[in-house]
């Protein structure tokens, strides 16, 4: 079924141990819509300068990801410098250049009036609520925040909240969102906010997903090395939210498999810069991954 992403098209700078790039495509609704095509169909609402070309728009196409809702407006697009030294959980931000971003208010088109899935990205609560109650036909919608918007905009985050059944953050945005340590009473505290099902993500230690009274941890992929983590969480909300989409299904074994899905997407991302290696897979390759965590994780009772 149709999934629309509503989030930010970059050009990353990004320093790892392993080399550095400059101005490559990134942007939550870039990894995210990138991810899901492998799943489902994709629309996509960002904004973008006029720096933006043919080239560009041309890695959207290659997936058959729906760009009518790709705002191209005078100015520079968004821009973000970032550095991984030592923790390659976290990044150092060096530079950050919102451009025509930061203006950036959400235009639905009418076409994506029927999208019966939603992915909202990290921006402001106030821009997610409106795409929210823009869109009354929903069968699911997802949200990702942060820290600047959960201690900046509590009230407005809340009210999003309230409207959303999937809410994906990191374990310090739930620690910060619920005022709890423990990431169990966590989870409690944040379900009844507003999101029934909720995933905990854990970088190299995988993510955790609540729903109802069930917990379910899905483990990182092991990699040998991890050149770029740029983009990971929103590539695994890409495999979770496109598996969703895909299946129509929210029972809880099937939401288990969307959170191994989002895992073993997530693991493909961090083996180069950028999306290049979410460009070049194949089916074969997502399911052959799959599997292994599968066979990583089972035990006989």
């Amino acid at each position: 079924m149709s999934l629309l992403a509503v989030g930010s098209i970059a050009f990353d700078s990004i320093r790892t141990p392993y080399g550095d790039v400059q101005e490559i495509l990134g942007g939550s609704a870039t990894f995210f819509s990138i991810t899901a095509s492998w799943f489902t169909s994709v629309s996509v609402v960002a904004v973008v300068g006029e720096d933006f070309g043919e080239e560009q728009f041309k890695v959207f196409r290659q997936r058959s990801i729906d760009t009518r809702g790709v705002e191209q407006v005078p100015g520079r697009t968004f821009r973000w410098k970032g550095e991984y030294a030592g923790d390659m959980n976290q990044a150092h931000t060096l530079d950050t250049q919102l451009n025509v971003f930061e203006s950036f208010v959400p235009k639905i088109p009418t076409a994506y009036l029927d999208s019966k899935f939603l992915f909202l990205g990290n921006i402001v609560p106030v821009l997610q609520l409106n795409v929210r109650q823009a869109l009354p036909n929903l069968t699911a919608s997802a949200l990702d925040t942060m820290n600047y918007w959960i201690q900046g905009m509590p009230d407005e985050l809340a009210k999003v909240l309230a409207t959303v059944e999937i809410l994906l953050i990191n374990e310090g945005e739930a620690r910060m969102l619920s005022r709890v340590n423990n990431l169990k009473k966590a989870a409690a505290i944040i379900q009844k906010l507003g999101p029934k099902i909720l995933v905990i993500k854990r970088g190299e230690h995988g993510a955790t997903l609540f729903s109802g009274n069930s917990i379910f941890t899905v483990p990182a992929f092991p990699l040998d090395e991890v050149f770029d983590p740029t983009g990971a969480g929103d590539t695994f909300a890409g495999g979770f939210m496109g598996h969703i989409a895909r299946s129509g299904d929210f029972s809880d074994a099937n939401l288990r498999r969307a959170a191994v899905y989002g895992s073993v997407m997530g693991s493909f991302a961090v083996e180069e810069f950028g999306v290049g290696r979410l460009l070049r897979l194949t089916p074969g390759e997502i399911e052959s991954r799959y599997r292994e965590i599968k066979s990583l994780t089972h035990f006989d009772a």
